[in-house]
């Protein structure tokens, strides 16, 4: 489960062309900027009326993470966005989190989500090696970028892009860390960090935060 200091309540792969920029470890880099190249949207699903409802998002994260086919894993938390359901989806055994996936409000659609969990995911990736002409950001081993040293990464991202919002404790997955922040009392949004190189990948396709279910794996 992840540690947080806000107050809150409560698979076909999406294009790799949402590859953003470096952000170094380098103390003064100015290279935090993130983009998302070629024009594409932000918006995983399409748009619809309806929504399949909290408890039902759950009920179908907690059916992936059981239908995984090694076992030992469970979902940690469900989160409500304006544009769809996130959850994160933990090994039990080690409290590492195994990947993270979206759920489509409006159908209940499943997809893994975008970007970390499948170009960084060291472990669970269902990006296949050699992929994308071999390029890849996954590393492998212990990550060398600790998690006091993402949160920190994080928090000077946020500095110079979401002035005003605070880094919450790193949540660690195999080769990255996912941060959620926001402002008191409120979470704001989700970013990434590379467990190698420090690099900052913002999760700009949820909307504005709705709810969150904590599963208390």
């Amino acid at each position: 489960m992840r540690t947080r200091g806000l107050l809150i309540i409560g698979i076909a792969a999406i294009g790799a062309s949402l590859l953003l920029g470096v952000a170094g470890l380098a103390t003064g880099s100015d290279r935090w900027s993130t983009h998302a190249p070629g024009g594409m949207m932000n918006r995983i699903f399409g748009a619809g009326s309806g929504d399949v409802g909290m408890d039902r998002a759950v009920t179908i994260a907690q059916d992936v993470a059981a239908s995984y086919s090694s076992g030992g894993l469970v979902a940690d938390e469900v989160i409500e966005f304006t544009d769809n359901y996130y959850a994160s989806i933990r090994e039990k055994g080690t409290g590492i989190g195994a990947f993270e996936i979206l759920i489509d409000r409006v159908t209940g659609n499943v997809t893994r989500e975008p970007g970390p969990d499948m170009m960084w995911n060291a472990k669970y990736s269902v990006m296949r090696p050699g992929m994308m002409g071999g390029f890849s950001l996954i590393g492998s081993g212990p990550m060398t970028v600790s998690g006091q040293q993402a949160q920190a990464i994080a928090q000077h991202w946020l500095d110079a892009n979401h002035a005003g919002t605070k880094a919450n404790s790193p949540d660690p997955f195999y080769g990255y860390y996912t941060v959620d922040f926001g402002t008191t009392g409120q979470l704001v949004g989700m970013l990434s960090v590379n467990g190698y190189t420090g690099q900052v990948w913002y999760h700009s396709w949820h909307g504005s935060f709705i709810e969150l279910r904590d599963l208390g794996a």
